[in-house]
């Protein structure tokens, strides 16, 4: 289910956040790293599916 995660993050950053830890912070925190930049998005959102397994 990971491998999925990380797919979706890699094309749309914040869907990959949500599915692993919801509506929280990380969310939100990708959803401006996203506007700020794509690659930070991505960064991030790997990040997070890696970090909470």
């Amino acid at each position: 289910m990971d491998i999925l995660r990380i797919i979706l993050a890699i094309l749309l950053p914040p869907l990959g956040v949500f599915l692993q830890v919801g509506f929280g912070l990380h969310f939100w925190i990708n959803i401006l790293l996203t506007l700020l930049g794509y690659i930070p998005g991505i960064i991030h959102a790997v990040w997070v599916i890696v970090k909470y397994r």
